[in-house]
């Protein structure tokens, strides 16, 4: 600690030497300091409030009809995005500062000086912005600041209108993308089922559940085709019994009318009956038997069967009635064989439309049978075009209704912004300067010249060092001392650095001096400024 005292002394020691080379630079450079203080232009600054009201009574009432932007988040990106080159080089041009800007340079350098004196301030959680700017001029200066209040509003409601507009092109396109494959998947559907037209039933069913229909459309034509046989048979033995004489003409023709009533061919009635019942065998797959369809027709199967009850029972009685004429005249006018003869013919037209009708079923049962080995893979086809098709209508319809969404929000955007900008604070002018804080820069130039003086004077030491301690000098040179030369101070060297002590005190105080009245007239004219 000795030691550290002892060099700090030795430092003093050598710097003192050359106090006068430090009190003149101190003077050079508090004048210097002091002159630019005074020199340096005052800066005015113009200033403005602005406060985005968000809660807009329409953003509520759209929701879920509308896109809603995040206006807040927009507002605040705004906000921090302002001050780009693009945007204050249109200020520039607004406020008429680029009249004077003859060169690119200087263009360059008015757009740089302006970006550095612009800012943006916003309150936290306050949608409550301010906008300053600093110039030498005042008029320029509000010129400035009304401009750019004009862009931030501005900036805002184009960005979203531009958004927008660009949404809704890209939807657009989108739109007309999908459409032609909309077109195009149902074009491969209509010729699938155009290709495999009779492979698909009206009402929607599968290849087995056909299959299984032509089964029993079969099975139910085979029985009445076996019934018609079998009354036909019975009509020809009977015709034959009568034709030898072995029973009774007017008993045979009332037993084999009685047997046969069951029998009588309605063919009209039995195609609407047959048609009636596989309509209900459909519709029962599809609806229960409270369905309006299913009631209908069963009223129709059973109008139609009680028509047919009674077209036979009239059947019946002209048959019945024939034979009271008598048996007259042999077998030729016998009112049995007649009416035999009647019933066979009946009957032979009966079997051949049910054998027909048979063999009909029994193609379709045929072809349905050998056409259910590809249906897995014609179904499986329909399916992956109908999934596809499906897919496809989907997107479709969701880009449809964005882009309503989208229209619509672009309507709300021209009726009434989301956001409502207003001025809070018009763009003023402080009257009096705001900068340059002439009384701290002219205290810093203070603290400046006297840090330059005892630099100056440190630094002449270091340049020219002398020696003012034995022990220092042989711990520098490293050489041994042979002995000590003193020198005896009189009386006029006492005085002399009596005198000078008073002359370095006088040009330091004068220089504190200097700086305090500027201080105590700066701030005079500071206080008679404001008053």
């Amino acid at each position: 600690m000795d030691q550290l005292i002892a060099q700090a002394l030795a430092i003093a020691k050598r710097a003192w030497k050359y106090r006068w080379a430090g009190v003149t630079v101190a003077w050079l450079t508090g004048l210097v300091a002091a002159v630019v203080v005074f020199v340096l232009p005052d800066r005015y600054e113009a200033s403005a409030r602005i406060y985005v009201d968000t809660q807009s009574i329409l953003k509520p009432l759209m929701a879920g009809l509308a896109v809603q932007p995040n206006v807040e988040q927009q507002v605040g990106l705004l906000s921090k995005t302002l001050i780009s080159r693009p945007n204050v080089e249109k200020l520039v041009r607004m406020a008429d500062l680029d009249l004077k800007s003859q060169s690119k340079a200087d263009q360059d350098a008015l757009i740089d000086t302006v970006m550095r004196n612009l800012a943006i301030n916003a309150a936290r959680g306050d949608n409550l912005y301010t906008l300053s700017y600093r110039d030498s001029q005042p008029e320029q200066a509000r010129r400035v600041m009304q401009s750019l209040v004009q862009i931030f509003v501005e900036s805002s409601l184009s960005g979203q209108r531009k958004d927008s507009a660009t949404a809704a092109s890209f939807l657009n396109e989108q739109i007309k993308s999908y459409e032609a494959k909309l077109e195009e998947a149902e074009n491969r559907v209509k010729e699938f089922r155009l290709r495999n037209i009779d492979r698909f039933a009206a009402d929607g069913k599968d290849s087995a559940a056909q299959l299984g229909d032509l089964s029993q459309q079969l099975e139910r034509a085979r029985l009445e085709y076996r019934e018609a046989v079998n009354a036909r048979d019975a009509a020809k033995q009977q015709l034959e019994m009568i034709r030898t004489g072995k029973t009774d003409g007017k008993s045979t023709v009332q037993s084999l009318l009685e047997e046969s009533t069951a029998d009588i061919s309605t063919p009209e009635l039995d195609a609407r009956l047959q048609t009636q019942r596989s309509n209900l065998d459909a519709l029962l797959q599809r609806y229960t038997d409270q369905h309006p369809d299913v009631i209908a027709t069963r009223k129709l199967i059973k109008d139609l069967e009680d028509l047919k009850r009674k077209e036979v029972a009239e059947l019946r009685k002209k048959a019945l009635a024939m034979p009271s004429v008598g048996l007259a005249g042999g077998t030729g006018g016998n009112p049995a064989v007649l009416e035999l003869s009647r019933l066979l013919a009946s009957s032979e037209v009966q079997v051949a439309s049910l054998r027909a009708r048979v063999d009909e079923y029994s193609s379709r049962y045929a072809h349905a049978l050998s056409s259910l080995k590809t249906a897995p893979q014609l179904e499986a086809e329909a399916s992956q075009l109908n999934r596809d098709y499906a897919i496809q209508k989907k997107n479709y319809e969701d880009l449809v209704a964005r882009r309503e969404s989208a229209s619509m929000s672009t309507d709300l955007d021209t009726a009434g912004s989301l956001a409502d900008f207003r001025l809070i604070d018009p763009p003023r002018v402080s009257p009096q300067p705001v900068a340059p804080n002439r009384l701290l820069l002219l205290a810093g130039a203070l603290a400046v010249a006297l840090f330059a003086g005892v630099f100056a004077a440190f630094a002449a030491s270091q340049l020219r060092p002398v020696f003012h301690d034995a022990n220092e000098m042989r711990i520098r040179l490293e050489l041994p001392i042979l002995g000590v030369v003193s020198r005896l101070t009189t009386d006029a060297d006492r005085r002399r650095a009596k005198l000078d002590l008073y002359r370095f005190g006088a040009a330091s105080g004068s220089l504190l001096m200097l700086f305090v009245v500027g201080l105590t007239v700066l701030v005079i004219i500071q206080n008679r400024q404001v008053s």
